[in-house]
């Protein structure tokens, strides 16, 4: 099979795999679009000669099944929202933290103000605490710090004003990347740690976030896109809590008051805080 056949093979597999499953496809999918970013990601991944040799060994027939599972979520491989990743004569396909952001935000049932993880260093502030039965949380990062990375905490804020949290210490997420990882030794975990800690523990956090898909193909799409597979019966450390309500008993936004104000404040009643 020459290199045009092994792309043609490709394409004409991708197109038929969206044709037939037209209805699990988001309103307003480009579908030209979609494949031509496909087809380039692959271009750029045959560059590379590891990941070259990798998809060599792979049956292109096969790919098209990884990368529709992009085009069911709506994500984009050439946004960096989700990858396609050779690992053990298969194509895999996960989701980035962008991607983890952008579906939770799109499926919750309980509209989201806000959601994201962060990475805590050796260095680094953060304390949580119940007091009262109020859950506060307070993060004060050291700047620019290139210190040992020592956990990840995850946080959504919901337009009604409730929140939801979750914390994962560093041997937390190397145990899960160690004993539930996909690929704990894929390229992601080795160039793009940070970022993997983010999504674990925000993978994690989501599970206790009420997802409504569309369709069983986005369902089946966005489990097979996490590294690793959480037990929504078993979430050790996630935590639910009150955002603070003003007297009129409208959510406050707190990150807008937080960088109006330009200055550490401990979190109080569920606000976040989040110094630069």
């Amino acid at each position: 099979m020459t290199v045009e056949q092994w792309y043609g093979t490709i394409k004409t597999g991708l197109t038929k795999k969206l044709t037939e499953n037209k209805e699990a496809l988001p309103a307003g999918f480009n579908q030209q679009r979609f494949i031509l970013n496909c087809i380039t990601v692959i271009q750029d991944m045959m560059k590379d000669d590891k990941k070259k040799a990798q998809l060599e060994k792979i049956n292109p027939e096969t790919i098209p099944v990884c990368l529709a599972k992009a085009a069911y979520l709506g994500l984009d491989f050439f946004n960096g929202e989700c990858y396609a990743i050779p690992y053990g004569g298969n194509l895999s396909f996960q989701t980035d933290y962008k991607g983890e952001i952008k579906l939770c935000k799109r499926y919750s049932k309980n509209k989201i103000k806000d959601i994201f993880a962060k990475v805590v260093r050796q260095g680094d502030f953060f304390m949580e605490e119940v007091d009262g039965g109020k859950q506060n949380v307070q993060y004060r990062p050291k700047p620019f710090s290139n210190e040992q990375m020592i956990g990840a905490f995850a946080i959504v804020v919901f337009e009604d004003g409730s929140m939801m949290y979750d914390t994962m210490s560093s041997e937390d997420i190397e145990n899960v990347r160690n004993t539930y990882s996909k690929a704990k030794d894929s390229q992601a975990w080795k160039s793009s740690t940070g970022e993997m800690y983010k999504k674990t523990v925000l993978r994690r956090l989501c599970k206790l976030i009420d997802l409504d898909f569309d369709n069983i193909e986005q369902q089946k799409a966005y489990e097979d896109g996490g590294d690793v597979v959480f037990n929504q019966q078993s979430l050790p450390g996630a935590t639910t809590g009150q955002a603070l309500l003003p007297e009129n008993d409208k959510p406050v936004d707190a990150f807008a008051a937080i960088k109006a104000q330009k200055q550490a404040e401990p979190v109080i009643d569920g606000m976040i805080l989040e110094e630069a």
